[in-house]
């Protein structure tokens, strides 16, 4: 990690134009979303402040979007962007604005490419992606030919990370490199692996660089949380004061900072349990109301956790179809310090989190977000009902 002043000087650096410069820095983001900009390029400014960072952060745009340019060119300078923090903590109202100063280096995969490769192949040490929720999907025009052709860009995020990794594996094989992707995915870290390890079999790379991929390279599991409720332009985010980063231990791994919101953890399960079976089905829960009762079509998460009957009816299906699961589990006290974040989530009188816009993609919702509750009570064989989640699974 970087001592302090080592970290303000690199923080200082940031008003170099990035196409006057290599790129340096030791870890490498792909994706400008506004979600990671308020949450791991938050955590590593403000550990870079402290001296409790490995680094300062290059940002890479994947694709062709106004938008992710817009964001670029305003980071590529350097200087900072807003993160307005607005929500109840502790039953405390929290509006606040912090800078987030960790990017000091903002490119655009087509354009940069050679100047990305290089990177891989030198300084960096952590990689990390936010890239969508087709983000993992191949592309028929990617073959193997973009491995030694330098001038031409693979179009899927798998293939480009393929061959950014490869260079790697010439460069130095030996050098230690953590991949840590943030997508709402189970297991993303071993998913990526999979994925990018399959497309090197499949275009006939050397067996010595696949195992170079599966068995050197650290890919992190990983558990993402905070609501960003608002993109700021050009550059920037509005969010939630609750923030969680929990990260999967394992040998060789290596984290891009220390962090009050990031946990390494042995059981990343649990930590997913909790997010799942209390704030995502809670979410689903006032969805299902909302569509049996033809509620109002403006109607917020904060709206009905005021109205009297529909929160009092919430707070007994966590209190008796699922807190007793976590009984069950051992982890009850942590449900329910869980549970309070939760509250103050919902509670927040600045995110308009629309219960229409939750309500899309309701049926295959509820067999995520309800179904194995119902089957982990069962496992359990827990002497309770779950009245109100078979009612809710069986109103299709």
């Amino acid at each position: 990690m970087l001592n302090a002043n080592e970290s303000k000087a690199l923080a200082s650096a940031a008003g170099v134009p990035a196409r006057q410069t290599p790129l340096t820095q030791p870890i490498l983001q792909f994706g400008t979303s506004r979600f990671l900009q308020a949450h791991v390029d938050l955590f590593v400014s403000e550990a870079l402040a402290r001296g409790d960072a490995l680094g300062a952060i290059t940002v890479v745009q994947t694709t062709d979007s106004a938008d992710s340019a817009e964001r670029i060119a305003a980071l590529a300078g350097g200087n900072g962007y807003p993160v307005r923090i607005r929500g109840r903590q502790a039953d405390v109202v929290v509006d606040e604005t912090l800078t987030g100063r960790a990017i000091v280096q903002a490119v655009q995969a087509h354009s940069d490419w050679a100047r990305v490769r290089d990177a891989v192949a030198g300084p960096v040490r952590i990689i990390l992606s936010n890239t969508g929720d087709r983000g993992y999907q191949l592309d028929a025009r990617d073959d193997a030919r973009v491995v030694v052709n330098i001038a031409r860009v693979p179009h899927s995020f798998p293939a480009k990370l393929l061959v950014l990794l490869h260079a790697r594996w010439q460069s130095q094989p030996d050098a230690p490199l953590t991949l840590f992707p943030c997508e709402l995915i189970e297991r993303n870290g071993e998913v990526l692996r999979g994925i990018v390890a399959d497309l090197a079999g499949g275009w006939g790379l050397p067996d010595a660089f696949i195992r170079y991929v599966v068995e050197h390279c650290v890919w992190g599991n990983s558990q993402v949380d905070r609501i960003v409720s608002q993109a700021l332009r050009p550059a920037g985010a509005v969010a939630e004061p609750y923030a969680l980063w929990a990260i999967e231990r394992q040998p060789r791994l290596l984290v891009p900072c220390t962090h009050p919101s990031i946990v390494l953890t042995d059981d990343l399960e649990h930590y997913a349990r909790l997010k799942l079976f209390l704030l995502n089905l809670g979410h689903t829960f006032l969805a299902e109301r909302w569509l049996r009762d033809a509620r109002a079509a403006d109607m917020t998460v904060h709206a009905a956790m005021s109205e009297p009957a529909l929160r009092a009816e919430l707070e007994a299906l966590w209190d008796e179809e699922v807190l007793p699961v976590f009984e069950a589990l051992g982890k009850l006290d942590d449900a329910r310090a869980y549970l309070v974040e939760v509250r103050d989530r919902f509670l927040n009188p600045f995110l308009e989190h629309r219960i229409a816009d939750i309500a899309q993609n309701h049926t295959q919702k509820k067999q995520r977000r309800l179904a194995p509750v119902l089957a982990l009570a069962q496992s359990l064989a827990l002497p309770i009902g779950q009245p109100r989640i078979k009612a809710a699974l069986a109103s299709d």
